[in-house]
């Protein structure tokens, strides 16, 4: 099998390359995001290799096809960026369900201890011999409410973590699972009840803008919120207004929804254009990093070996476990 890998980076290389030889692929790295322009690279290859900020629309998939083109191998676990439906028959659209959500969920951890104790602002400052503590007030965690949004794996590695700390743990999932120690709400009382909101659900239809006007203002003022799932989960210019108006007493972001293009990359020499994403950085309360919450070495590893096993699958006429079809729903 040969596999046009997309956007990668020296990173992504480090197990890829090794594991691909083991299994006798033919591998070809490029930096260039996978779209309408870069989609003739593809041609002779028997599948591609994607990540979160490239995209295969349904225009793009009938030219995969055409091309010859088997698989669209995802090194992730969304697949909000690929036209699902207009594969089918096509094209096999696999996924990494389940890499590490450990690393994921302890990323959401540390975005809230750090935006909470401010411990970015001070290790600036400390750097510069200024001692003064005055800003840094936070809250203490123990017995506060915690709101999880999203149950699934890394939903419950992040349930386990917030347990650490003594909290009261809501939960809300449109497919409840009873064997978890949590007690389930509706959104709506979600929003009102948590002192901290984590999200940890997928990007679809019916989860974008799950966070907006209407459900930020039923929060708390002063509520804590972390995204470490998809960008679009939350509206900006609403989230934007609510910071504005104080709702906030801090938020973590390691996703935003017009990311694309900026994240992963140097712009440090660069004038943004982006004005909210600039507005967001303004905030003295908010933290943002560059999608990295999967980012350890057990997850990439377990990202390269399952991506891999997907398409040794596919080569082998074996079951395909972690292929995504359409919602028949």
């Amino acid at each position: 099998m040969k596999i046009m890998f997309y956007n990668t980076k020296p990173y992504d290389r480090y197990w890829f390359e090794p594991m691909a030889k083991d299994y006798g692929f033919e591998v070809h790295f490029v930096e260039m995001q996978c779209d309408e322009e870069t989609l003739f690279l593809a041609k002779g290859y028997d599948a591609i290799c994607i990540f979160v900020n490239d995209y295969v629309d349904a225009a793009m998939t009938e030219l995969l096809y055409e091309m010859g083109v088997k698989a669209i191998l995802l090194r992730c676990a969304g697949y909000n960026n690929v036209d699902i439906k207009a594969a089918e028959g096509k094209i096999h659209i696999l996924r990494v369900p389940n890499y590490s959500p450990e690393a994921v969920a302890e990323f959401s951890m540390a975005l809230l201890l750090t935006v909470n104790r401010f411990t970015h602002r001070a290790y600036a400052r400390t750097r510069d011999y200024n001692m003064n503590i005055n800003g840094f007030m936070g809250t203490d965690l123990f017995k506060k409410t915690a709101g999880v949004v999203g149950t699934g794996k890394i939903g419950q590695a992040m349930i386990r973590i917030l347990k650490g700390f003594q909290m009261k743990i809501v939960a809300y999932d449109p497919y409840p699972n009873p064997a978890l120690d949590v007690t389930y709400v509706s959104l709506e009382e979600l929003m009102k009840q948590s002192d901290i909101i984590s999200l940890h659900c997928p990007l679809t239809d019916d989860t974008r803008h799950l966070v907006n006007q209407k459900t930020i203002g039923l929060m708390k003022k002063g509520v804590y919120l972390v995204n470490t799932s998809r960008g679009a989960l939350i509206d900006t210019e609403a989230l934007i207004d609510g910071l504005l108006e104080k709702k906030f007493a801090g938020v973590g972001l390691d996703v935003y929804e017009e990311e694309e293009g900026v994240f992963y990359e140097d712009r440090s020499n660069e004038i943004i254009k982006d004005e909210n994403l600039v507005r967001l950085t303004s905030f003295p309360n908010v933290l943002i990093t560059s999608h990295m919450g999967f980012f350890t070495k057990e997850a990439t590893r377990a990202i390269a070996q399952i991506t891999l096993e997907n398409a040794y699958a596919l080569e082998m006429g074996n079951p395909l476990v972690n292929e995504v079809l359409p919602d028949r729903d």
